[in-house]
């Protein structure tokens, strides 16, 4: 594979797309016994239903439906709309799952269905992109990606933001952490390629597994 292309045309091109494909079916294809079971647990400990599905906005600005595992306990919309640690609405199991980032194993559907990207910004809801100025927006240029350079940084945001009085904690997450977000991935949309896709996908694979990404 090239890799002469790089920056917002690499985002756009067909040859990341294949990647994607590829990269999403095979992976579903050699974890599928562990979405079963991961899908069995969720049921046995929380019920129905196993995914959890909330509108994001894509590329170009489009909505799509978003799928993760269901962690949390069903509250009927009357929660704090920001998840920090301890969150009571948490299962046990939650944890164990948001912790290992198994929660987001779904989302390779969303990647073979074009909706998403290994690589790329994280999705955001809609009423905080709408908060995003003319050149933040430029993030919606790319698809959206089950990893990024921001979620590397900020792997620790639930912790931090446990640190934060539950009412301010929207307004600690809007005005500080979403823009620092934002700033990391108009940068790595500024110099994306293949072989820094592959380093954003190693560096997560090593804060999963415990080391330091760096």
């Amino acid at each position: 594979m090239s890799a002469g292309r790089s920056g917002r045309p690499w985002c756009e091109s067909g040859l990341k797309r294949g990647f994607d494909v590829v990269t999403a079916g095979s992976a579903l294809l050699v974890l599928s016994p562990l979405l079963a079971l991961t899908t069995l647990a969720v049921l046995c400990a929380m019920g129905r239903p196993a995914l959890y599905v909330q509108e994001r906005v894509g590329r170009k600005g489009e909505p799509f439906r978003l799928l993760k595992f269901r962690t949390m306990r069903s509250d009927d919309g009357r929660g704090p709309r920001i998840t920090a640690s301890g969150d009571p609405r948490v299962t046990p199991l939650g944890r164990l799952l948001r912790k290992s980032k198994l929660d987001e194993l779904p989302q390779l559907w969303n990647v073979v269905r074009g909706e998403m990207s290994i690589v790329g910004p994280r999705p955001e809801v809609r009423r905080y992109v709408e908060g995003y100025d003319a050149s933040q927006r430029s993030v919606l240029r790319a698809r959206p990606g089950l990893t990024d350079p921001a979620s590397i940084a900020w792997r620790d945001e639930e912790r931090v933001l446990a640190a934060v009085e539950p009412e301010r904690r929207e307004a600690v997450y809007v005005g500080t952490i979403v823009p620092e977000k934002l700033r990391l991935n108009l940068e790595y949309l500024e110099k994306a390629g293949f072989w820094s896709d592959l380093g954003v996908i190693a560096s997560t694979v090593r804060v999963l597994l415990g080391s330091p990404s760096r």
